[in-house]
């Protein structure tokens, strides 16, 4: 199904501030669609004279009338005059008689969208009347609200611009609690969740009639802080969101102001008990900083470790054995910088980039007995999981190390260049220099790092290494590894 978007630059010429326009509408007219028990269509005039569906919604209160998807396609003759009409006279235009679709009768009404005193579009709203009976008061006040909130947008004064469209969770909708209030703040009705609500929240008897900032700020504890935003989202002279809690309870609240030529006549305020969800929240907000703590302990811990030996590897003479402490001191400080690194987001995954680049710095330094050698990084690691971060760095620091060690031996300088390539959960990694080479008869070697790296690559990284000569001269280490959301997956497929 193509986007709004692309039906718009399609059919007909549009401006990007008309087209921004029908964006804002179709992101809020659900609100509209769960007030008037109704399916809306918006339909969008072409230059043949006809018009095309570029975006539909349907009632999450109510049964629909459109059970297939309709964009795309265009309106049945019996529909046409009815949508020119509401486009040329720029006023609603409701249908005397309903239309039959097959079995069950439908009410339709045609609204055309305005911005700027122009039409732009027209909405259809088509009310499914199989189930007829006499609405309750709830209904009644739902539907009142829906022709308030539709007579807006053909007065070019809905959807509102600074309305709220982030991603914040718990947004109210329309069944969770709906309260109507006049231009003074004053409850006009409140449905029985709205109701609930506030009486979870602690305020007592019927709120008709009542100043809802004045029920509200009894409730507030004192001391407790309050978003300054709250009064006028309770008093409905703001399209905003607030959270309000008290006694444990937390309410989020929508207000939806209604106008009418430009002047404040009351609002809808949509209401949610998100108790439980700012709960959970707070919870996992807990846990993370909670893990962040612990990373950077374990830093710190690794850290004094690497002081512990690099003090021990001073009162060694053997130089055999401060050699053999300083690798321990190199390995213990790569393992502290992934820690260091995870304990300074919020995520499970290292952004490895970031830490390669001082890690093989740390390498190459450490190793360098008076070559000057650079290491460079080409492509991207990208995001690297915990799991498998801190096995990838101890093997690319024993390479570059070795690389240096044995590699510039009686030489003045040299290059270790490193080259990622990431393709989703697959890592292809070289480590080249441009050294002495590896002999073809001794091959990977049999040292203690060497059997580090082997066992790091097979065991935590799933993959494989090889040590090949490098054209030009030089070593050039390949390893193929699969990091764990991939070696997951494919256990569990």
């Amino acid at each position: 199904m193509s986007t709004l978007s692309d039906l718009v630059a399609h059919h007909g010429p549009l401006g990007a501030p008309d087209l921004e326009w029908l964006h804002l509408l179709v992101g809020d007219w659900q609100v509209i669609s769960d007030l008037a028990f109704a399916d809306l269509v918006m339909w969008l005039p072409v230059a043949d004279g006809d018009f095309v569906a570029v975006a539909q919604c349907r009632p999450s209160t109510g049964a629909t009338v459109h059970y297939d998807d309709v964009v795309g396609s265009r309106p049945p003759d019996g529909q046409r005059p009815q949508l020119r009409r509401a486009l040329v006279e720029q006023a609603p235009q409701r249908s005397r008689e309903p239309r039959w679709f097959g079995s069950y009768a439908v009410r339709e009404e045609a609204v055309p969208v305005v911005r700027d005193g122009r039409a732009i579009a027209v909405i259809a709203r088509q009310t499914n009347l199989g189930g007829a009976r006499t609405p309750s008061r709830l209904e009644l006040n739902y539907v009142e609200a829906a022709d308030d909130l539709l007579g807006m947008v053909a007065r070019g004064e809905f959807p509102a611009t600074d309305a709220p469209t982030g991603p914040r969770r718990g947004a109210p909708r329309v069944g969770d609690g709906l309260v109507r209030l006049n231009g003074e703040g004053e409850v006009l009705y409140a449905s029985p969740n709205a109701l609930s609500c506030f009486h979870r929240l602690g305020a007592l008897g019927d709120l008709t009639g009542r100043s809802l900032v004045e029920v509200t700020a009894d409730l507030i504890e004192q001391n407790a802080t309050v978003d300054e935003s709250m009064p006028l989202v309770l008093m409905g002279r703001a399209p905003w969101r607030v959270d309000v809690e008290a006694r444990g309870v937390a309410l989020s609240l929508r207000a939806v102001p209604l106008t009418e030529r430009s002047e404040r006549v009351g609002a809808v305020l949509l209401c949610r008990d998100v108790s439980e969800l700012r709960r959970r929240e707070r919870e996992l907000i807990t846990k993370d900083a909670t893990i962040r703590e612990i990373h950077h302990r374990v830093k710190n811990n690794l850290q004094t470790v690497a002081a512990l030996l690099r003090l021990q590897s001073r009162r060694m003479s053997s130089p055999e054995a401060r050699d053999a402490l300083a690798e321990a001191m190199r390995r213990v400080a790569t393992i502290a910088l992934v820690h260091e690194t995870l304990s300074q987001t919020l995520d499970e995954s290292v952004p490895f980039d970031d830490l390669v680049g001082r890690s093989l710095r740390l390498a190459a330094d450490v190793a360098t007995a008076g070559a000057q050698v650079r290491t460079t990084v080409r492509g991207s690691f990208g995001a690297v999981p915990a799991e498998d971060a801190t096995a990838l760095a101890l093997v690319l620091t024993e390479l570059v190390t070795n690389a240096v060690e044995h590699g510039f031996d009686g030489r003045e300088r040299g290059t270790v260049e490193v080259v990622a390539v990431r393709d989703e959960d697959a890592l292809r990694v070289e480590v080249n220099d441009d050294g002495a080479g590896v002999p073809a008869e001794q091959g990977a070697g049999t040292g203690l790092g060497t059997q580090i790296v082997l066992t790091l690559v097979r065991n935590e990284l799933g993959g494989s290494i090889e040590w090949l000569p490098r054209e030009g001269g030089g070593t050039s280490v390949v390893i193929e590894a699969r990091l764990r959301q991939g070696r997951d997956a494919a256990t569990v497929a």
